[in-house]
């Protein structure tokens, strides 16, 4: 019997390519078929990708054929995937800068339960107050406090149609914009994640959010030198990074690793320097006096014996801790000590923003791999 490249195409109008409704012929999928005597040849080209597809038509063809052309004829069925290239949003790349935000500053602690979050949220009010547009990404996504802090735990992100987009509306208090895992979480849940679903939410409140004109994002990233920091630096171009601690010695060994891990040759994210919180407690009814708790000057110390800029210190004080807890951040008080240390350090890190930018070229985002179970960073 004779094969015919009409009998076979006539065949393939009775296979259906998976979630399109149009056959083989009409949808244009067949590219070319080849007869060799009971041999025949298929070039196929698919959209999708999905490997059960794939199968499903190879399977369909040589049925077709053996049953409505020739019963004992060889087939070979060759399928190409062509998978449309999904469209991406320019602005939302990843690594590249969000459009409208000016400075992202990374605030992180190689230990916990030194004030990273404080410090955080203080920053961000004073630089509020200083005029600055600000916005806060709560990047601690198993120990999220930013919502408390700021007296907004019972808020909720809107949602909003910018250009057909759906994006969140940052949450606002105190003239700062803010994000956080919190904000979807009850309180008493434990955020059990693994790392892959950790970054996810996170490049959702990054790349999904409608943050507008931001002078400073501030990043409050969890304590340590892990994924989720990787994670954020695959992400986005960081300007800067302050680094806290007390003057505690276990504390200043792991400020130092979170030191080294900015200063690692294929990360390069200028640190701009380090604050020392709790520096020393001074008594209500001994204003004079200073009582060094957990060490004297060892920040500043570290910061010298680092090269990096020393940003201030900030007294260990009820108040800050009170502020914090009622969702007022100490930042806000007038004429207090407490407050004019704090503005101090924020002008410090306004200056290192500022001399930054002027010398040196923008932060890169890093690219990611897995290399034998390690991490292995390089730049983008």
């Amino acid at each position: 019997m004779k094969i015919t490249r009409s009998a076979i195409e006539k065949a393939l109008t009775s296979i259906s390519l998976p979630g399109e409704g149009k056959n083989l012929m009409e949808a244009n999928a067949v590219k070319n078929i080849h007869i060799f005597g009971d041999e025949v040849v298929v070039d196929i080209v698919m959209t999708n990708p999905a490997l059960q597809a794939k199968k499903k038509v190879e399977v369909s063809i040589m049925k077709a054929i053996h049953d409505e052309v020739y019963e004992k004829a060889k087939i070979k069925v060759n399928i190409t995937v062509n998978a449309p290239a999904k469209k991406q949003n320019a602005n939302l790349i990843k690594g590249k800068p969000i459009p409208g935000i000016q400075n992202i500053v990374a605030v992180a602690s190689g230990k916990g339960g030194v004030g990273k979050s404080t410090v955080t949220a203080n920053l961000a009010v004073s630089l509020a107050n200083m005029g600055f547009k600000v916005g806060v990404l709560d990047a601690d996504i198993y120990g999220p406090s930013m919502p408390l802090m700021f007296d907004v735990a019972n808020e909720k992100p809107l949602a909003k149609n910018i250009d057909g987009v759906s994006k969140m509306v940052p949450v606002e208090n105190f003239g700062v914009k803010l994000l956080s895992i919190g904000f979807f979480t009850k309180p008493d849940q434990a955020v059990i994640w693994r790392g892959p679903m950790a970054a996810k939410a996170l490049n959702q409140m990054i790349f999904d959010a409608a943050w507008g004109e931001l002078d400073f994002l501030l990043i409050d990233l969890p304590p340590g030198t892990g994924d989720i920091h990787l994670s954020i630096m695959q992400s986005l171009p960081i300007t800067g990074a302050v680094v806290v601690s007390t003057p505690q010695t276990v504390a200043l060994s792991d400020a130092k690793k979170g030191v080294a891990m900015f200063q690692q040759e294929n990360i390069q994210v200028p640190v701009l320097g380090v604050i020392e919180n709790m520096a020393y407690f001074t008594p209500e009814e001994l204003p004079n006096n200073k009582y060094y708790i957990f060490g004297k000057a060892g920040a500043r110390y570290l910061a010298a014996d680092l090269d990096v800029p020393f940003l201030g210190e900030l007294p260990l004080v009820q108040s800050i801790r009170e502020a914090g807890d009622i969702g007022r951040p100490a930042s806000m008080q007038e004429n207090t000590a407490v407050a004019d240390a704090l503005t101090k350090v924020t002008r410090e890190v306004v200056q290192e923003v500022v001399s930054r930018n002027e010398h040196l070229p923008p932060t890169e985002a890093i690219k990611i791999t897995t290399m034998a179970g390690c991490a292995a960073v390089t730049k983008k």
